[in-house]
């Protein structure tokens, strides 16, 4: 899975933030050709063949692992180069990963978002190891603008890290997040 953009625009002077004005590349988004959906707060898992992989991002200097599956090409400003990488279930580290893929009701190949106890700080508050897929939550939003996401996105009542467009037809996606907007989750 490729990283996606920010519905907004960087902020030039400090690229963690958005400022308010639309990336040209996301205006779909604006004419109604998508669809919002939670994103939640962990880490991305691709289950590739009915196999289990993280992402794993090769960074500037650092060589590609052995069978790393490329998930885009390295960006040419930070030198980032997300890949998938096989998990192995006799590496400690991949155990919570197993844990999740292991509770599936059914394997299905896609993208996922690992969250738990013991991921990210468990920002999602989870009792056990879980692999939402990807899109799954769809939500509703009628307002686009600019203070309409920093308002959604700073209630108290909605406990969500943010938001990914998902384009109907080709499979574009962008997001908007708490901490595009200087908001602690």
């Amino acid at each position: 899975m490729k990283k996606i953009s920010t519905l907004f625009k960087k902020d030039p002077n400090n690229l963690g933030r958005v400022i308010n004005e639309i990336n040209p590349e996301n205006s779909w988004v604006l004419n109604g050709e998508g669809i919002a959906t939670r994103k939640f707060d962990g880490t991305s898992v691709a289950i590739i063949g009915g196999v289990l992989h993280k992402r794993y991002d090769v960074k500037k200097g650092r060589t590609v692992p052995e069978n790393a599956i490329p998930c885009q090409e390295a960006d040419s400003l930070s030198g980032h180069h997300p890949h998938w990488l096989r998990c192995e279930r006799a590496k400690k580290e991949d155990q919570f990963f197993f844990e999740a893929f292991d509770a599936l009701p059914e394997i299905v190949d896609g993208t996922y978002e690992l969250c738990g106890p013991k991921i990210q700080g468990n920002p999602e508050k989870l009792d056990r190891h879980v692999l939402i897929p990807h899109g799954k939550e769809i939500m509703e939003i009628t307002d686009f603008g600019f203070e309409a996401f920093r308002t959604l996105l700073s209630d108290k009542n909605t406990y969500i890290e943010g938001i990914v467009f998902h384009h109907i037809a080709d499979g574009r996606m962008c997001k908007i997040r708490k901490k595009d907007f200087g908001i602690k989750r």
